[in-house]
């Protein structure tokens, strides 16, 4: 049972846009073209995200976009196993919306309001898979609100401060190892929702007419969930051991240091550079308190050893002409988890990811896409605390238009 629930905010961790699992920035196409880059380049009203100091050199602008994602999971049991399964994930469609306000022309404060959904998806296996005691399905709808004050110290320096307030909603099922008269296998349904606080601050800095630099850092968000609900489909001589309850934990994500170079290689073609440094380390723990406490249904303490890392990024934007640019990108995204502690909710391995992305300008309007291409790399592992051990593999797709205006 104490497996059971730690499933649950292993769910919860993906609201943190930054490392594991299929979590990847999609608060901007622009910036989704380039390989996720941007912390050192002006990006207008999506700048709340990447980095509010660069926020002050906006406009007034409002943009809207959504991604579509499509991922899947594959497992292997070690050799000389033979057996495989693959996850039947649905859809995911992460948005994300942001205002840029300029009070006047010569104003050098810039408002910004911004919501985003930083993970929006699923995963679910066949109901009889091999992990079903551990997973069958799992959902998380996640929303982050963002308000933004940013500063124009002069014209190459700019700052910006932003308060986050997050909200998420996550439905998990897995089978039980009790079985009805039928033969069929007991379940457990859980659900709940969290809300967390954290800030977002950020420098850009023009060095020279064709260099900028950007230094952005995102604050852990403490999570706090109270009367998460736990409901079980078991036998009825065996409803004492397995109550209907509600459960309280916290956990707190991963705070988030950002810094990158933007470099003007000619008049039409610009360079990006970024270093995420993502501290999971903060994830090391959880904990669980169950109003209704049995043999079976126990407080549980259940360890994760996350690690801090890097994720790398490059990418580049080039002018066709007034009215089209041209992007494309890379970067790589080294795991936070640890050898020992993989989980089917969260199977993460290090990870590649292509982009390329175009804007074409019409009037005061601006169209963005963008396409992504996700690679896992293989990873075998055996769980410490479960023993579930095997070879997993991942990759997703992830297409994305926005939607812009300038007053």
């Amino acid at each position: 049972m104490k497996a059971t629930f730690t499933t649950i905010f292993a769910l919860i961790l993906c609201i943190s846009a930054n490392a594991g699992g299929f979590q990847v920035n999609l608060q901007g196409q622009r910036s989704s073209g380039m390989g996720h880059t941007g912390t050192g380049m002006r990006l207008g009203a999506a700048s709340g995200f990447f980095n509010p100091g660069a926020l002050a050199f906006s406009g007034t602008e409002v943009l809207i976009g959504i991604n579509l994602i499509s991922s899947s999971v594959g497992y292997r049991e070690h050799k000389p196993g033979i057996y495989t399964a693959q996850s039947t994930s649905g859809l995911g469609t992460p948005f994300h919306g942001h205002i840029a306000i300029r009070p006047s022309e010569d104003s050098p404060i810039v408002f910004g309001l911004s919501a985003y959904t930083p993970f929006g998806s699923g995963i679910s296996y066949d109901d009889d898979w091999k992990g079903k005691f551990l997973l069958r399905e799992m959902s998380l709808a996640a929303i982050f609100y963002q308000g933004t004050i940013a500063y124009k110290i002069n014209e190459k320096l700019g700052i910006g401060a932003a308060y986050v307030l997050s909200t998420g909603d996550f439905n998990l099922r897995r089978a039980v190892p009790v079985q009805h008269s039928d033969g069929s296998y007991g379940e457990a349904n859980l659900s709940g929702g969290g809300i967390g606080h954290g800030f977002n601050v950020g420098v850009f800095y023009e060095l020279a007419d064709n260099i900028s630099l950007g230094l952005s850092f995102r604050s852990g968000v403490q999570v706090s969930l109270d009367g998460g609900e736990a409901r079980f489909d078991v036998p009825e001589v065996l409803n004492e051991n397995f109550p209907t309850t509600n459960f309280d934990s916290k956990i707190r994500l991963p705070s988030v240091l950002n810094f990158g170079v933007s470099i003007k290689a000619t008049e039409k073609t610009t360079f990006n550079f970024d270093l995420n440094y993502v501290a999971w380390s903060s994830y090391d723990t959880l904990s669980f308190d169950f109003e209704d406490n049995t043999e079976q249904l126990e407080d549980a303490n259940s360890p994760r050893r996350y690690k801090n890392v890097v994720i790398i990024r490059g990418g580049l934007e080039h002018i066709v002409n007034e009215k089209l640019m041209l992007r494309a990108g890379a970067y790589y995204d080294f795991t936070p988890v640890q050898d020992g502690y993989m989980t089917p909710e969260t199977p993460d391995m290090d990870k590649i990811g292509l982009t390329v992305g175009a804007s074409y300008q019409i009037k005061k309007f601006q169209i963005d896409a963008s396409f992504m291409y996700i690679h896992g790399n293989e990873r075998k592992d055996t769980n410490l605390e479960t023993g579930f051990e095997g070879r997993w593999t991942s990759r997703a797709f992830i297409p994305g238009i926005s939607i812009s205006y300038k007053l």
